[in-house]
């Protein structure tokens, strides 16, 4: 069993930057992804982090968004920079036993068992 803690999120403006944590107990190098949700809307992948380091990100946070797994700390972070109004959603941390296949098979949440209380993150135009 994993829990997995988010933290991080904040009211920005657009433009801003943020980072959100995500401490998974026990530790893993489990595939680690992370979602978003907006109230009315269906869960969308993020970004996905397997445990050969292999990223994966959503096309529309290519370039803005950047996956990480710190071993120190035993975190995984989202950097977020350059944030859009329609970045607005609470992000969600999720693991897995294993990313595979394409960009859209390694974000879908299907494949992950596990997940966190989810953060929320809220960008002003």
């Amino acid at each position: 069993q994993v829990q997995l803690v988010e933290s991080g999120g904040d009211s920005v403006q657009a433009g801003g930057s943020l980072q959100l944590s995500c401490t998974p107990s026990p530790y893993t190098r489990y595939c680690m992804g992370w979602f978003r949700q907006v109230p009315g809307k269906e869960r969308e992948g993020v970004a996905s982090l397997d445990s050969t380091g292999r990223t994966t990100y959503a096309d529309f946070v290519k370039g803005r968004f950047t996956i990480s797994r710190d071993n120190v700390k035993n975190t995984v972070l989202l950097q977020m920079n350059s944030l859009k109004p329609e970045d607005t959603a609470m992000y969600y941390c999720a693991a897995a036993l294993f990313c595979w296949g394409s960009q859209n098979e390694r974000l879908a949440d299907s494949r992950y068992g596990y997940w966190g209380q989810g953060t929320q993150v809220t960008v002003s135009s």
